[in-house]
């Protein structure tokens, strides 16, 4: 993973999956595909900026996923390369913990979603956008 540009993420049986985890952490551009996944801090980590998404039905599409691949240029890759190092400390745990670091970043979530329990419009943005930038290029 650590000599790939991107790495494959695709929606399996579990959420538990460490495949995104590793991505992360080889500073591995992370390819999403799933049309309904729940992200580790989503509401504070902007995952367009570090992370490709795909919709599982475009996906199945001869040459689509590739053609979204090549449609990344070299700049952007490097920006999106760039942002998974600066990010990659809150998918860390260590001992004792750090302001930031994995275990800070679920305490801070699950203080979020407590106080959030009465909001039941959850806005998520629009994830396939970015993938449909690369194709238009």
């Amino acid at each position: 993973m650590i000599s790939s540009k991107f790495c494959l993420h695709i929606a399996g049986d579990t959420p538990s999956s460490n495949r995104l985890f590793d991505a992360i952490a080889s500073h591995c551009v992370p390819v999403i595909i799933s049309d309904d996944i729940e992200l580790p801090f989503e509401d504070v980590l902007d995952y367009s900026k570090f992370a490709i998404f795909v919709p599982a039905l475009d996906a199945l599409r001869k040459g689509y996923l590739m053609k979204v691949l090549r449609g990344v240029g070299r700049q952007k890759w490097i920006e999106m390369w760039e942002r998974l190092k600066q990010i990659a400390p809150h998918f860390e745990y260590g001992y004792p913990s750090q302001t930031g670091d994995a275990v800070d970043m679920i305490w801070h979530a699950v203080r979020r979603k407590i106080c959030s329990l009465h909001d039941s419009g959850g806005r998520r943005r629009n994830r396939y956008q970015m993938s449909q930038n690369f194709l238009k290029s």
